[in-house]
């Protein structure tokens, strides 16, 4: 997006989740208006730099570190945009058998249980991040962990199913060590049908 972009933070109906409380939520909600306000202030000051032209070396000094914090704040409100859109109240739990998701876990991984293990497992992971199901351009599904927003995304690659598993999307809920828990009920409220949506 260019530099006149001015986002704006979205808003999700995800009360009384099972097993994710709405305090939870409220607070997760807030750090992601924080990600968009951050886009939004560097967006604003690189652009005010670039109004003079060619930088000097001081100017391009400001530019780099604004430009490597853009990163950070962008990726983390699009992810959290990814994780908010794939969930909702009354999830059903697994994919259904039949659907492009399934079929494309299946094609992938052997079956959908053997990608499901591998997902948890990516989330189970020592570390704070997210775990993620990317799709290349032929719709062939990998696991990947992301340390920080901006760092190991896979290039080319569209996110398919995003779980945030930085200690904010849980320790109001579980402990650090029961991790394992908030990712049974992350699987609870998975809005299966935006997830095939993205396969398309």
């Amino acid at each position: 997006m260019g530099l006149n972009t001015v986002y704006k933070a979205k808003s999700w109906d995800l009360s009384d989740l099972t097993g994710i409380s709405n305090e939870t939520l409220a607070m997760h909600f807030k750090l992601y208006e924080g990600y968009v306000t951050n886009t939004n202030v560097l967006n604003e000051k690189i652009a005010e730099l670039m109004k003079s032209g060619s930088l000097d070396a001081t100017q391009m000094a400001a530019f780099s570190e604004l430009k490597r914090r853009y990163g950070f704040e962008y990726n983390g409100m699009v992810l959290h945009e990814y994780y908010f859109d794939n969930m909702q109240k009354q999830g059903t739990g697994d994919a259904d058998k039949s659907s492009a998701f399934a079929s494309a876990a299946e094609a992938g991984f052997g079956s959908y249980e053997t990608w499901k293990n591998d997902f948890v497992s990516v989330g189970k992971m020592r570390g704070v991040g997210w775990a993620i199901t990317y799709a290349d351009g032929d719709g062939n599904l990998s696991n990947h962990w992301i340390s920080l927003h901006e760092e190991g995304n896979v290039a080319g690659y569209k996110p398919i199913l995003v779980m945030d598993v930085w200690e904010h999307a849980f320790i109001k809920d579980y402990a650090p060590a029961d991790r394992p828990k908030y990712i049974e009920a992350f699987f609870s409220n998975i809005n299966w049908d935006a997830v095939n949506s993205r396969l398309s």
